[in-house]
């Protein structure tokens, strides 16, 4: 079995974040790190092979050249090898142009039977990409899972809700969506972090993808960040006392004052 994950590099979340003058987040200002949700599509993808002998797990992440480390903390997990699309054009790219891209990545690793990614990355939290890429891919999308199960050609999730747990399955090849909940990643051991080191990691530029410049980046964007300002320092709260009996009064009239009754 063929698995693909998609994993992104994204600010840390406990730093402060920032956008450039272009709209665009400001990724050198905060440290980077591999999204969490992606990280649990990593940890998926390992159970999926260790329960099917002869599957091979391959990373695909998009972004700067420092976006390798992403790459190499999947490898060192237990992934087999990496693509990394990487390309200056590329640069602030919605998530249609992502999509696009991704898409083309993934047709470039061969057959594949799985593509796995996070519901949603923890930088942008639209949740859209998996749909998008689906339906680029003319593969079924499978959403949510909580858990996956592979059996030859089917493969079957429990799909997280608000009430509990749908059971949906689909033919393979297919795209699978992950929840925070699905597992605990496994930590890398120091064999795993030497080993990654030699794994292989395929570069590929728009030209190797197929995709025109103009496609991709801020100029191909169908949403732009038409101006923004950083939000205002913390005023100090107001207090209400009561004097005589009246704090009943002065909480209402505040209240009404805020437009909250």
């Amino acid at each position: 079995m063929n698995i693909v994950v998609l994993v992104k590099q994204v600010p840390d979340t406990y730093s402060e974040r920032k956008l450039r003058d272009d709209g665009v987040l400001d990724r050198d200002a905060t440290d980077a790190v591999l999204d969490e949700i992606n990280e649990r599509a990593v940890e998926a993808a390992l159970q999926l092979k260790e329960a099917n002998d002869g599957s091979e797990v391959t990373v695909l992440t998009m972004g700067p050249d420092r976006a390798t480390d992403a790459i190499r903390k999947a490898l060192s997990m237990g992934a087999d090898k990496a693509i990394h699309v990487v390309d200056d054009a590329l640069h602030g790219s919605d998530a249609v142009a992502t999509s696009l891209a991704l898409a083309k990545a993934v047709e470039k690793a061969g057959d594949v039977d799985l593509v796995l990614l996070g519901s949603e990355s923890s930088d942008a939290r639209m949740s859209v990409v998996p749909a998008m890429l689906a339906e680029r891919l003319g593969y079924p999308q499978l959403t949510f899972a909580k858990e996956i199960t592979v059996d030859g050609s089917t493969v079957t999730i429990k799909r997280l809700t608000d009430d509990g747990y749908q059971v949906v399955t689909a033919s393979t090849p297919a795209v699978v969506s992950v929840v925070e909940k699905i597992n605990e990643p496994r930590y890398p051991s120091f064999k795993g972090i030497m080993a990654a080191k030699k794994k292989p990691v395929e570069t590929l530029g728009l030209g190797d993808l197929g995709v025109d410049a103009g496609e991709v980046g801020l100029g191909g964007a169908w949403s732009k960040v038409s101006s923004f300002e950083s939000a205002p320092p913390r005023q100090a709260g107001t207090v209400v006392k009561d004097e005589g009996g009246d704090g009943a009064d002065k909480l209402l009239e505040f209240l009404a004052s805020k437009k909250f009754v």
